[in-house]
């Protein structure tokens, strides 16, 4: 259940269209290229979190392999990437919201919406923790049950045109590069799977099987939405809601709004789950002094991390106003490669200290972590350079606030 609901935010509602603009019938193959561009990372993610037998994480075993200074990025890393995929998100239900009522996606109407979403996120996390996290299994009923009705009304409704030809020319290198780029976002969240991985019962046998068995199921998924899709709209990368308007094309007016109720409780559940957790994140980082103390204040009343919860607010504002969903989950994809080379990079350097009968050791050596590093060095490759700089801003900014907050401990 982590494992898929990592995997299946709100990526798979808006995604589409942007992989056949970039890669036409292609497209649906990248799905399956990506998840074995993703395989190795997971598999080392499968060995770190099998070495935990308390609550893991990208900050503990950081520090463990490289020192608090990387652990410390590592921590940062994972909440750049919750920060920039919550204003994806955003964006991503405020489209959804316009498709039905126009005025939401427009100019003032457009920063009001997300204003408002952001705002009653922010206090949701303020007034308590409790209600932010009940009802996983609710929602991934429904958006399962949703998603999956679409793929079977589709097969039912167009029947082999939902098969295409291959017959249209291969598009270039770069564009695929690009493709493989923006849907590697339906492919992340997984690692939010590893910090409670300790947990488990037998992590050495949990963790893995969770992952391939998580992986094997939203490929899957992913191809046959995408291959209904293409076939049910034909302008399909002109669409900012593909997913809606491929179930109006199928179903009429009650297919999108029954689509809409896929959307929004997917995208809402996401949202507040990730503010909750990168919340805990700068909180945690700040008791550890690592980032100034302000972060680590609670509510006097609701004792949650406010301040921590308003620094997330209008950072995420500022980003959802600033990026359409396209440019904001191509850039969270960079953030998150930084962290998943770390994690790569820490198999080799923790697995001496940790190797036991009892642990989840990967076979060949060190090939498995080698293959995942270079597949996020190829997958940086093809990263803008409008991403890189947004990102390196964000890194230099939690490296300022690191070096402020061991000041502050040192006086």
């Amino acid at each position: 259940m982590l494992v898929v609901n990592g995997f299946i935010g709100a990526g798979i509602f808006g995604l589409p269209s942007g992989a056949a603009a970039l890669a036409g019938e292609y497209s649906v193959w990248i799905y399956a290229f990506c998840a074995l561009l993703m395989l190795p990372v997971i598999l080392s993610f499968a060995e770190i979190g099998s070495y935990f037998r308390g609550t893991g994480g990208p900050i503990r075993y950081g520090a463990l392999a490289f020192g608090g200074f990387v652990g410390f990025q590592g921590g940062w890393l994972y909440y750049l990437a919750r920060l920039i995929s919550f204003a994806a998100n955003t964006v991503l239900l405020t489209d959804s919201i316009a498709y039905f009522l126009p005025i939401a996606g427009e100019g003032a109407g457009r920063l009001v919406t997300v204003f408002l979403t952001i705002v009653g996120l922010s206090i949701i996390n303020i007034l308590g923790s409790s209600e932010s996290i009940r009802s996983m299994t609710f929602f991934t009923i429904i958006k399962f049950g949703v998603l999956i009705g679409l793929v079977f009304g589709g097969f039912l409704l167009l029947g082999d045109s939902v098969l295409p030809s291959f017959d249209s020319p291969i598009p270039p290198a770069g564009d695929l590069g690009a493709a493989a780029l923006l849907l590697i976002y339906a492919f992340v969240g997984f690692e939010g799977a590893i910090v409670p991985a300790g947990e488990a019962k037998k992590p050495e046998r949990d963790m893995p099987l969770g992952l391939i068995l998580g992986l094997i199921v939203v490929v899957i998924l992913y191809m046959l939405i995408q291959l209904v899709t293409m076939a049910a709209v034909p302008n399909l990368s002109d669409s900012n809601t593909p997913l809606l308007d491929a179930a109006s094309s199928l179903f009429g007016e009650i297919g999108a709004y029954i689509l809409m109720i896929g959307v929004t409780t997917s995208v809402i559940a996401n949202l507040i789950s990730s503010m909750f957790s990168a919340t805990r994140v700068t909180y945690a980082l700040s008791l550890e002094n690592s980032l100034p103390s302000w972060f680590g204040q609670v509510h006097n009343k609701f004792l949650t991390p406010a301040n921590s919860v308003l620094f997330f607010g209008i950072a995420a504002f500022i980003l959802a106003a600033m990026g359409s969903f396209r440019a904001l989950a191509a850039m969270t994809v960079l953030s998150r490669l930084f962290l998943f080379i770390m994690t790569c990079a820490a198999v080799p350097a923790l697995r001496p200290k940790f190797k036991a009968p009892n642990r989840f050791i990967l076979k060949g050596g060190y090939t498995i972590p080698i293959l995942g590093i270079l597949a996020c060095l190829w997958l940086m490759f093809q990263v803008s350079w409008n991403s890189v700089w947004m990102t390196a801003i964000f890194v230099g900014i939690g490296t300022g606030l690191y070096w402020i907050g061991k000041r502050q401990n040192q006086e």
